[in-house]
């Protein structure tokens, strides 16, 4: 337990709930409760643009994405305490759902936490760069090839063919957005706090 707080930082109970959340839900088939449906947030429903994001299609669409939050806080746990990252996942969670409500009405269902992990991979190498380490122009360089890659061509048909669905690259160039507009304003508040604080010690 120990080595494991120590590789992902004060994140890790949170980083555990998410997981077991996430896993709860797919067992349990909570779908029809929770999946980000259009019609339904439209008629009120709207938990379900966070929700959506917690749900999977199967075991291996499950998996993936469980795999790729733990490594992106692997990647970037120095920026993390438990309460400031379960803030911002809950934040990238909504911003995903009202991102593609607003701007992707064509989209009628979906699930999965792929988009929210592209927001904060991106949140990530923006932390990276702000503290002047090279590798996160790399980061997010890359991401954003990956997701302009996807805009263009779509998805890998064998990441199709395991998830058992179509793979929602709108989802991902959200993600990326509400990534980069949560930095922006994360920093701004930061700033503006610092000001605020020069200015009462003058």
């Amino acid at each position: 337990m120990l080595k494991l707080t120590s590789l992902f930082g004060k994140s890790f109970p949170v980083l555990v709930l998410l997981t077991l959340c996430a896993i709860g839900f797919y067992y349990a088939g909570l779908d029809n409760e929770l999946a980000y449906r259009r019609s339904e947030i439209t008629a009120g429903e709207y938990w379900r643009l966070f929700s959506g994001n917690l749900l999977h299609t199967n075991g291996w669409h499950l998996a993936m994405n469980l795999a790729g939050l733990w490594v992106i806080i692997l990647l970037h746990q120095q920026y993390y305490r438990s309460l400031g990252f379960a803030l911002i996942f809950i934040l990238l969670c909504w911003l995903q759902g009202i991102g593609l409500y607003l701007f992707y009405p064509g989209l009628v269902g979906y699930v999965g936490l792929s988009g929210m992990l592209h927001g904060l991979f991106v949140y990530g190498a923006l932390k990276d760069i702000s503290v002047g380490m090279r590798s996160g122009y790399l980061l997010l360089v890359g991401v954003i090839v990956k997701v302009a890659y996807e805009q263009w061509f779509g998805a890998s048909e064998q990441v199709t063919e395991m998830i058992g669905a179509r793979v929602a690259t709108e989802a991902h160039l959200v993600g990326v957005v509400t990534g980069i507009l949560l930095f922006a304003c994360v920093m701004s508040y930061r700033a503006l706090c610092a000001n605020k604080e020069i200015k009462k010690a003058e």
